[in-house]
């Protein structure tokens, strides 16, 4: 892609809004450095994780890069044999941990997000590397004694030397040479030890001055006593640093052994950030995907040569470009005017008329970065789009001068579009503003024409601005030519930013000064020499206008008696519906009433031929046996077996029959989940689900609602949790079981992670130690907690722990 072009498209601003998304530096550098491809695969593959990352970002909070930093440098110094300091392995420590924690998570979703998984693949886990640093450097930074048997061994005769020193030290302090002290206490200078003594009493103690006061009151001394002693620690002291310094080496050296390792780590984690920056940033413009369109092939000759004759080639290069509502990505997304930039098969030639400050330029390039940002795999701030993909986006917009070589906007218009021919294709996008201007008007005019004629000629898909009238009937005249125009409101003298294609601009200049209060006989005069054809010209042109703003009315008219009808008969089924309901709940009544007399009559006959059995066979009994026998047989002649009851139709059953259309709420069948119909292409819908727009197939959504009130496509709905009540910010287990005090601690962070609290206080007490181990591995596997740390002094020490909770986004 051009730069020059990507520059003034202003494609610079739209990167760094980009990587203020990221998470650490090496991501934004990728976002700061992200171009455009032109090949169609990756731009494909971009396009698709970034709209992984979106739902995925959506669905799961805890998706996140982490404490990821870049490393390469670190790396670099490791392979060049340069010790690297504890903060170098503390960031690669971090920075493993984080690539280790998101791969997991990826692993867990990776049939649902394939791509995302597929890169997670590369974040390598650099085994045993983490555990070393662990085992060497603590979280506060300092070396830990097991770092190596040598460093335990002086760190523990250091502790023996310094007592002694601090023996001999406190007898001078607490015995009867104390009055000659300034005030009793130990200090070092020059790294010794050292006491201080009033400059008055100098003598009083033998020994070494290191120091002395800025008054001179006070000398730094150590006594001879202790001079030994001092030496001993000062030689354990360099022992020390030369063996951490050793252990610093030899970590340095293992780093170097998994340094291809650790910068593939960072890519990746870097392109992951990049990635869910693209989603973040989706969200915030409410972009949707655009689908890229193959190029068309070019119509061949007829096989005949009688048809040849009159057969000419079609200039068009087979691009598509299909922008319905886009919005320019770097206005205010409250105030901005959404454009239309909808191209028809036959056209690849567009030429905007319009008024200055009515928003030709922003048209131009809102139609540039709209290619630009979907080959750089970000979603689109439109309602839909369809797009090839072009091999270049060649822009000439704005008022430039060249001050070094001393051009005129004219001569530097110029030696840009030189620049621009030498470099385009009929694969190009090539954005023009103000084609001509600057010069003759005459003489421009017909070098914008011809340049137009050069554009066609070669089959480049074009937008130009432009004042020139004679460019208007070019564009009609022409084929794959058409006009543009952006409106303008005579009656508030502004522009409304509203871009048509297909129609020229009206010509406002005496409307306005009309409207301004311009005197009649000039305004007259003004017509008469502009012509009576020009002035039925414009005529016409409003009447075209003002038709169109009718069709327009009666199409938005429709559609509401449209919604309204559906409305009613989505009643009028609600109410066959219920009588239906009502029918079978009467029926079955009437069924469980008549099968209950039939039971009672049953009961009876069995009862009376159970008499009978055991010997009474009175007259009475016999014959109120065939008197209810009798009963029987009528009612069941007058009876006779209904048939089984229908369910009535649901609600459900109704609605999988109803048929889709945009702004219906739909359930898609094959991922679960409910979103909104934002258009319908023959067998294909294009589905809001959340902050992602998708495509799926018609038999693959099942109705669920309507939204009949709304005239315009409602946004995707957004759903905000409410945060829950505090669970308090510290938990006490003590006397607890073990098994007792985990589950207790499960629930209380959930508690805490939905009411977002920071951090917690686990009191665990010290005791066996046992309810603490167990607490702390429930904490470091826990989803909700960062991190873990002892409780400090005051803050009950090991009996307690320190939970830092991740924030929920």
């Amino acid at each position: 892609m051009d730069k020059k072009s990507l520059l003034i498209l202003e494609f610079d601003k739209i990167r760094e809004q980009l990587s203020s998304y990221t998470s650490f530096s090496a991501g934004q550098e990728r976002a700061r450095n992200l171009h455009p491809t032109t090949d169609p695969q990756l731009a494909e593959l971009r396009q698709t994780e970034t709209a992984e990352a979106d739902i995925l970002l959506a669905r799961r909070t805890d998706i996140r890069i982490g404490g990821a930093r870049d490393i390469r440098q670190a790396v670099d110094n490791a392979y060049r044999g340069f010790v690297l300091p504890v903060d170098s392995f503390r960031d690669i420590q971090a920075t493993i941990i984080a690539g280790r924690d998101l791969r997991r998570k990826l692993e867990k979703v990776d049939e649902e997000f394939p791509t995302l998984y597929q890169i997670s693949q590369q974040l390598s886990h650099c085994p045993g590397l983490v555990d070393t640093i662990s085992q060497t450097i603590d979280e506060r930074g300092d070396i830990l004694d097991s770092a190596s048997p040598e460093l335990a061994k002086i760190r523990s005769k250091m502790i023996v030397v310094h007592n002694r020193i601090q023996d001999k030290l406190r007898n001078y302090i607490n015995g009867p040479t104390s009055k000659y002290l300034q005030e009793p206490i130990i200090t070092r200078r020059n790294g010794r030890y050292v006491i201080p003594l009033r400059a008055e009493h100098n003598g009083r103690i033998k020994g070494i001055v290191h120091d002395q006061s800025g008054s001179g009151a006070t000398l730094w001394i150590e006594p001879f006593p202790t001079v030994d002693a001092n030496n001993e620690y000062r030689t354990l002291h360099l022992d020390e640093k030369e063996e951490i310094n050793r252990i610093l080496a030899a970590l340095t050296r293992q780093v170097a052994e998994f340094g291809e390792d650790l910068k593939t780590l960072v890519d990746t984690l870097a392109e992951l950030d990049l990635i869910f920056a693209r989603a973040h940033y989706a969200h915030q413009l409410k972009a949707t995907r655009p689908q890229f369109m193959p190029w068309r092939p070019p119509a061949k000759p007829p096989k005949h040569a009688n048809q040849r004759q009159n057969w000419e080639p079609d200039p068009h290069p087979g691009s598509i470009f299909w922008v319905k509502a886009a919005r320019h990505p770097l206005l205010d997304p409250h105030t901005v005017v959404p454009t239309d930039l909808t191209l028809n098969k036959e056209t690849f030639l567009v030429l905007i008329t319009g008024p200055n400050t009515g928003g030709k330029t922003v048209s131009l390039k809102t139609a540039g970065l709209m290619v630009i940002m979907a080959q750089s795999g970000l979603h689109l701030p439109a309602q839909e789009a369809r797009l090839t993909i072009f091999d270049n986006v060649l822009a000439d917009i704005g008022d430039e001068q060249s001050i070094e070589q001393s051009l005129s906007t004219f001569s530097s218009h110029i030696t840009n579009i030189i620049r621009i021919l030498d470099i385009a294709t009929d694969k190009s996008l090539l954005l023009l503003d103000e084609l001509g201007s600057g010069t003759d008007p005459a003489e421009g005019a017909a070098l914008a024409q011809a340049l137009i004629n050069f554009f066609r000629d070669k089959g480049i898909t074009t937008f130009t601005a432009t004042h020139y009238p004679e460019l208007k009937a070019y564009a009609s005249n022409t084929k794959g030519a058409t006009n543009a125009s952006l409106i303008f409101d005579v009656d508030t003298l502004s522009p409304t930013y509203e871009m048509t294609i297909g129609l020229p601009g009206r010509s406002n200049a005496i409307a306005i000064a009309r409207r301004l209060g311009l005197d009649e006989t000039i305004l007259d005069d003004a017509l008469e020499q502009l012509g009576s054809g020009n002035e039925h010209a414009g005529a016409m042109l409003d009447s075209i206008y003002d038709l169109r703003d009718k069709i327009n009315a009666s199409e938005a008219a429709a559609r509401l008696a449209q919604k309204r009808a559906e409305q009613l008969e989505d009643e009028l089924a609600e109410e066959r519906h219920k009588i239906a309901e009502e029918r079978h709940a009467i029926l079955t009544q009437a069924r469980q009433d008549a099968q209950a007399e039939l039971d009672a009559l049953q009961d009876e006959i069995t009862q009376i031929r159970r008499q009978i059995k055991r010997g009474s066979r009175s007259d009475l009994s016999q014959n109120k046996l065939k008197q209810i026998n009798k009963n029987v047989t009528e009612m069941v002649e007058d009876n006779p077996p209904l048939p089984p009851l229908n369910e009535p139709e649901t609600t459900a059953s109704k609605q999988k029959r109803r048929k889709l259309r945009q702004g219906d709420t739909v359930f898609i069948k094959s991922i679960k989940t409910q979103g909104q119909i934002l258009s319908l292409q023959g067998k294909e819908a294009e589905v809001a689900v959340g902050r992602l727009h998708m495509r799926a197939q018609i038999s693959d959504l099942e109705f669920k609602g309507r939204d009949i009130e709304e005239e315009q496509l409602p946004s995707p709905p957004t759903k905000s949790a409410p945060r829950a009540a505090s669970p308090g910010m510290e938990l006490d287990l003590r006397g607890a079981t073990t098994a007792d005090g985990v589950d207790r601690l499960s629930k209380y962070l959930d508690s805490a992670y939905l009411a977002q609290l920071p951090w917690v206080r686990i009191i665990h007490g010290k005791g066996t130690g046992k309810l603490r181990e167990a607490v702390r591995d429930a904490l470091t596997h826990s989803r909700y907690v960062r991190k873990w740390e002892n409780g400090r002094t005051g803050e009950g020490g090991d009996g307690v722990t320190i939970a830092r909770l991740d924030e929920e986004s």
